[in-house]
């Protein structure tokens, strides 16, 4: 009997609204290191990506400097408490995993740091929904996104899975494992990035969730 078919979910933008908490501290961060705050409008682009990659945008400096370094290890000085306040779930979502769960395997990638996203996950009531969670080390400043996925393939197995996410990085990286993606309205990607990226559906509502990803895995199943 084949093993269930594993559902792949980023955090930030899909499971999560994370743009207060995150904005903040990027901004914390900048401040502290001598750099210009920005309106948290304009932060949500960085909502997704690698912190490294962000503050390497942001300062003009490579991924691996010094200064990027300091201002990653700020950032996390302050979102380290911060985030079980000015995190929410979003609205739909404990429903849709409660469905999905009853036929699926869930895990999550994340580019956040795994030390942060377990207990982000449990303060917030979502921790249970997942057998695995999977994201980089504290010290692992770009880990990137499809490695992230094939972290938490690998630890559930099974032969047909699919990720959902809401940024092109997520879109992508399942492809590199091979994997359909379906990408999600409310997070902080357009249409036209999802679109762009190859995701093989969007859907503008968590209870649209379980009917798309059946249909997309009833179609790798064919193939």
């Amino acid at each position: 009997m084949s093993l269930p078919s594993v559902i792949v979910f980023d955090l930030d933008g899909v499971l999560v609204d994370s743009r207060v908490a995150i904005g903040r501290s990027i901004n914390h961060a900048l401040g502290e290191h001598g750099f210009p705050e920005q309106s948290l409008a304009s932060l949500e682009r960085f909502v997704g990506p690698p912190l490294g990659i962000a503050f390497a945008e942001l300062t003009g400096q490579s991924p691996d400097s010094s200064v990027v370094v300091a201002c990653v290890e700020s950032y996390r000085d302050r979102y380290r408490e911060s985030s079980l306040r000015e995190t929410a779930v979003f609205p739909g979502v404990p429903a849709a995993l409660g469905v999905l769960g009853e036929q699926h395997r869930l895990a999550v990638a994340t580019s956040k740091s795994l030390a942060f996203a377990e207990p982000l996950l449990a303060a917030l009531g979502l921790r249970d929904h997942f057998e695995h969670v999977a994201g980089p080390g504290l010290h692992a400043h770009s880990e990137d996104k499809a490695a992230t996925i094939r972290g938490a393939l690998s630890a559930l197995g099974g032969s047909r899975a699919a990720m959902v996410g809401d940024r092109c990085y997520d879109i992508l990286g399942a492809h590199a494992c091979g994997i359909p993606a379906v990408g999600v309205s409310w997070g902080i990607g357009s249409a036209d990035e999802l679109t762009t990226a190859g995701a093989t559906a969007i859907v503008d509502d968590p209870a649209e969730l379980p009917r798309a990803l059946t249909a997309v895995l009833s179609v790798q199943g064919a193939s």
